[in-house]
């Protein structure tokens, strides 16, 4: 008797494409967690976005992708051990790390365990939050879905200046 094979449908460009397309309402981002797929990142890059992305081991990313290692986690505690910095002021104490400094900040196939701190980045720096799921976790914050086409549901839980929802 043999177990069940569970296989999941490779993401597809369409939907990546979609997400890219709402993301370049933005000049400047940081995908966080890239990990190995930097499709969205690079794409985002080669239409002149700055593009910033992190994630807690070593990633090569593509030609214009600024990397930098961290934990999304504990930028979210460096950010609550003092008080925040706006963006304009990169010497503040508290702040969570120049990467983060951006207008969005976003994450792809994010587990629930990081929502929080993804938005408690995106509220240290004032910039906007959004994320998808890994697909059947709901958001573990408020957030307002966004239904791309292509299938995928872009999760919007800061939106200051009204670009994502709006």
């Amino acid at each position: 008797m043999m177990g069940a094979t569970i296989s999941y449908p490779p993401v597809s460009d369409d939907r990546r494409a979609a997400v890219r397309r709402k993301l370049a309402a933005f000049g400047r981002l940081c995908e966080v967690g890239i990990g190995r797929r930097h499709g969205v990142a690079a794409a985002l890059a080669s239409d002149g976005r700055a593009v910033a992305a992190t994630d807690v081991i070593e990633r090569e990313t593509p030609p214009g992708v600024a990397f930098v290692r961290d934990d999304i986690v504990a930028a979210a505690d460096r950010a609550a051990a003092g008080r925040t910095a706006p963006r304009d002021d990169p010497g503040e104490p508290g702040a969570p790390g120049d990467h983060y400094r951006v207008d969005c900040v976003y994450a792809l196939n994010a587990p629930p365990e990081l929502h929080r701190p993804l938005l408690r980045v995106a509220d240290a720096v004032d910039a906007a939050c959004c994320f998808t799921t890994l697909g059947g976790d709901p958001p573990a914050v408020d957030a307002t879905p966004l239904a791309l086409s292509g299938g995928d549901t872009l999760y919007v839980a800061r939106d200051p200046d009204g670009v994502l929802v709006g």
